[in-house]
């Protein structure tokens, strides 16, 4: 394991973060992936209703999240893994973003603060790119 290697306490903190940001960021992707896969509940209602998704859309959404928490997992100890499954989520929110703003959720406050969560997921995702290289 590389990232055991570190002798600089500088390195250490800079994986325990990498590791910390992978974690969160992966179950924060299974959690938004698992009900899109399944088309049950809010979300991908609304993808579908509200912005116009269709479900092979959101059903392909939900999966690329749910493979990217399962990289970004395996990604703690083979970093190049993870730097992309965080690089592709943060893909995908850019993409999420794009779609919030075609439909005026930033626009419309009683919309804008669910649609903030992709704009916060994505800032993760790089963070976690950047840690992930720090580390690697």
């Amino acid at each position: 394991m590389v990232w055991l290697t570190h002798k600089l306490l500088g390195g250490f903190t800079v994986t325990i973060t990498a590791i910390v940001l992978s974690a969160l960021l992966a179950l924060a992707a299974l959690g938004a992936g698992i009900p899109k896969i399944r088309l049950k509940g809010d979300i991908p209602r609304q993808l579908q209703e509200h912005m116009g998704a269709s479900a092979s859309l959101t059903r392909f959404i939900g999966l690329a999240e749910a493979a990217a928490a399962i990289g970004l997992a395996v990604g703690v100890f083979w970093h190049p893994l993870g730097i992309a499954a965080a690089a592709g989520l943060a893909v995908v929110f850019a993409g999420a973003i794009a779609y919030h703003r075609r439909a005026g959720d930033y626009a419309n406050p009683k919309t804008r603060g669910p649609a903030m969560a992709p704009a916060v997921l994505g800032l993760v995702s790089v963070a976690t790119v950047a840690a992930l290289s720090l580390t690697a």
